[in-house]
């Protein structure tokens, strides 16, 4: 059952503001009602999220709405349909898209994390564990910097794949979409390697992995965009950003021992600081209201 999220005048312009809904995965319905336009959604998480959005949406206002039926089809089913789908998520999101289907090979390969020594050159590589320092010092050589990349591409069981997964493509397409590849690429590196290390150093040992690191890596930058630059339309609020920090927490009380929490809580960390630094450079030395390519 569709619920109402939102109404807007007749003579707003919503088929950009649907296209993007569309393109975040975000189900929905236009309809007039009254002489109003109405914004139906499949849920109160995002109704929520399509209030946010249009709180600092750019509505051309001088074009008169354009017809929404075709949004209203749904192709049937189809190989061809398909192919057309996966072809226009990696056109739109090619980084986010290659990772999934890195981890997605991965796991078919190590049989979800149950053969993990059929991937273990993608472990993080045995150096100083005496300090982040002397770790530095003993990170020398390239193979053994990428090793300390790879384990986010490692994954235990189907909820860990799948969990990372959703919100990886979540956050991941979103913010492809809103600024350049290249940073989105770095930010990417950065939480992964933040994250790995915080947990290498915790541990004391290298056979972990996930991309939770940088998934928290993800929810704290885009938070952080979206709280101090909200033109940049990133779908996240408090409410959500509350919930990944309790789920933390969370994991930490009840489950340390079976969770990478290092990783976790350092890739938090990283994109929380990427987060400020991007504010702090679009919005301060450059004067935008939002970040963009």
């Amino acid at each position: 059952m569709m619920i109402r999220a939102a109404s807007l005048p007749i003579e707003v312009n919503l088929l950009r503001f649907s296209r993007f809904l569309q393109s975040q995965g975000i189900g929905h319905r236009i309809n007039e009602e009254s002489g109003q336009q109405v914004i139906w959604v499949e849920g109160d998480q995002q109704a929520a999220l399509v209030r946010e959005a249009l709180t600092n949406w750019p509505f051309d206002k001088d074009s008169t709405l354009e017809s929404q039926a075709a949004h209203n089809l749904q192709p049937l089913f189809s190989p061809i349909t398909l192919i057309s789908k996966l072809i226009q998520a990696f056109l739109g999101a090619p980084v986010s898209f290659s990772l999934i289907l890195a981890c997605l090979l991965v796991a078919l390969l190590s049989l979800l994390g149950t053969q993990p020594q059929r991937v273990a050159i993608l472990f993080y590589p045995v150096l100083d564990t005496s300090g982040l320092l002397p770790l530095l010092a003993s990170l020398d050589s390239p193979v053994e910097l990428l090793r300390s990349l790879s384990p986010m591409l490692l994954h235990f069981g189907e909820l860990h794949l799948v969990f990372n997964m959703m919100w990886l493509w979540y956050f991941g397409r979103q913010l492809e979409g809103a600024q350049p590849r290249w940073l989105f690429i770095m930010l990417i590196l950065s939480c992964s390697f933040a994250g790995n290390t915080a947990q290498y150093l915790t541990s004391g040992y290298n056979n972990f992995g996930g991309m939770s690191g940088v998934v928290y890596g993800l929810v704290g930058y885009t938070w952080i965009v979206h709280t101090f630059m909200p033109r940049s339309n990133l779908l996240i609020n408090n409410k959500m950003f509350v919930v990944f920090v309790i789920a933390l927490v969370a994991m930490e009380v009840f489950a340390s021992s079976w969770v990478a929490n290092a990783a976790h809580l350092g890739g938090l960390v990283a994109g929380l600081v990427a987060g400020l630094v991007a504010v702090g450079v679009y919005r301060f030395a450059l004067g935008r209201g939002s970040i963009g390519r």
